[in-house]
């Protein structure tokens, strides 16, 4: 237990991470293991930013959740002009890309079949005899699916798009060394990139406002990271064959924390601390909101709790469990007083005592059904997906189901995520098990009269926050 508070005090403290606006992005940038895509789909990546703006990005795409059978790899060339500071997602840089070519490289006959009925399928004239009738597949052929010489473009198809590009963040921060010999520490740089839409087909127009899984420099990542090597060393006639795992049971038990500060789209930070009681079901979360990227100003904190089905193996997507999670039970706490003011004006009945609130006091939301001004409803069911993996540090890691892109809950079977958020880490094991409450202080600044004084928010974010609440039906 002392070690969920412990990994809870390190992200609020911002584990030193350091953010430069605008970001440097020469250089290779490799994923550090198989990542899931809403679909659900399979990738590795490798981009390469040179220092003239021109970009080579490879994306390999696999049959697999352990991508080791690879389907097809993508090579798309283009050219990236970083901008503003983006005011929606704080920390964030806006950028402008220009796709020169995209080319495809099939790793197997059956690929090639797939890929080239999607093609023929949903494309315009332009594209239908991409691959002609009876073209027998040639291992290491390029295949070009996008030009803009010739302003031909057959990636719709494919569900590609490069928007990623559109929202950019680098962090830095140094990982302590491991070996007991070793002092000091290495410096780690990830890159994070726009999130792609969990609706197949909102995601060839959508903007990102939240990132995915973070790709790592090639030179400073975390050690050890079997996969980086291998995928940095990749091209698309030689895709990463990454190494083979063991599966693992699905062990919910025990307690699980946030290994950074979460970004979700439509501009939430967030950190999350859950635990699961095995032995009859329970369940308990605290999410922990703020108003900046490192998630050192809180704006709300929400505790839940209820009980979840046992798991099924989802058929859907391979390694992943289905559960049912039933949320019978939440309170509020307000920790800034925007929060406080918002909440407060809110409707009488629809989250918790009206005019009631104030900064730091929780409070019981279950008697209202719930608040509609954070979007809570009680009682409620959502439909998740699971999966529990072990970092190269052998400790274990409990990836939970993305949410949908445009904020609605999955409520019902058919909204079960295919793709997942990112994972939490295990600080405590089920014989350990605790449920009393870790809650953030409510941290407000005296003035000089020694009175409690709120940091006040950019101007900008607090009409967004205003926008975000003005519900149009």
């Amino acid at each position: 237990e002392p070690r969920c508070r412990q990994q809870l005090r390190h992200l609020q403290d911002s584990a030193g991470i350091a953010a430069r606006l605008p970001p440097r992005l020469e250089g290779r940038w490799v994923s550090t293991g198989c990542e899931v895509r809403p679909g659900p789909e399979f990738l590795t990546r490798s981009y390469l930013f040179y220092t003239n703006r021109l970009f080579k990005a490879l994306q390999f795409y696999y049959w697999d959740p352990s991508c080791r059978d690879p389907s097809y790899s993508l090579v798309i060339k283009g050219k990236l002009r970083l901008r503003q500071a983006s005011w929606i997602t704080r920390g964030a840089t806006e950028a402008d890309y220009h796709l020169h070519k995209v080319g495809i490289v099939f790793h197997s006959p059956k690929a090639m079949r797939e890929v080239a009925s999607w093609i023929n399928q949903t494309s315009g004239e332009g594209c239908r005899g991409f691959l002609p009738p009876g073209r027998s597949w040639a291992p290491g052929a390029l295949y070009e699916v996008l030009s803009a010489k010739t302003e031909r473009d057959c990636t719709a198809a494919l569900g590609f798009a490069m928007h990623e590009l559109s929202l950019v963040r680098v962090e830095r921060h140094f990982q302590p060394l491991l070996q007991p010999q070793q002092s000091g520490s290495r410096l780690v740089e990830e890159l994070y990139l726009g999130d792609i839409h969990t609706d197949w087909g909102e995601r060839l127009h959508y903007r990102p406002t939240g990132y995915q899984r973070p790709l790592q420099s090639a030179l400073h990542h975390v050690h050890p990271c079997p996969a980086c090597g291998i995928i940095s060393r990749a091209d698309e006639h030689q895709p990463p064959i990454l190494p083979a795992r063991a599966a693992l049971p699905m062990q919910l038990s025990g307690s699980w924390v946030s290994t950074h500060c979460e970004v979700r789209p439509a501009v939430l930070f967030l950190t999350r601390y859950f635990t699961f009681h095995g032995n009859n079901h329970t369940w308990e979360g605290h999410y922990y909101h703020y108003s900046d990227p490192l998630c050192r100003q809180p704006t709300f904190t929400i505790y839940a709790s209820g009980h979840y089905t046992q798991g099924i193996p989802s058929s859907k997507v391979r390694g992943g469990t289905e559960l049912a999670f039933k949320v019978t039970q939440a309170r509020v706490t307000p920790m800034d007083q925007l929060t406080v003011v918002m909440l407060n004006s809110s409707q009488p009945g629809s989250c918790g005592l009206a005019g009631s609130w104030s900064a730091g006091v929780e409070q019981d939301i279950t008697p209202t059904n719930g608040c509609l001004a954070l979007g809570i409803k009680l009682p409620h069911t959502e439909y998740e997906l699971f999966k529990t993996e072990q970092d190269t540090q052998e400790r274990s890691l409990l990836y939970i189901g993305e949410r949908p892109t445009d904020g609605s809950s999955p409520d019902s079977p058919d909204k079960r995520p295919t793709s997942y958020q990112a994972p939490l880490i295990q600080c405590a094991a089920a014989s350990e098990e605790f449920s009393n409450y870790i809650s953030l202080k409510y941290v407000g600044r005296k003035d000089a009269n020694g009175i409690e004084a709120l940091k006040p928010l950019p101007v900008a974010f607090l009409l967004f926050i205003a926008l975000l609440f003005l519900r149009w039906d």
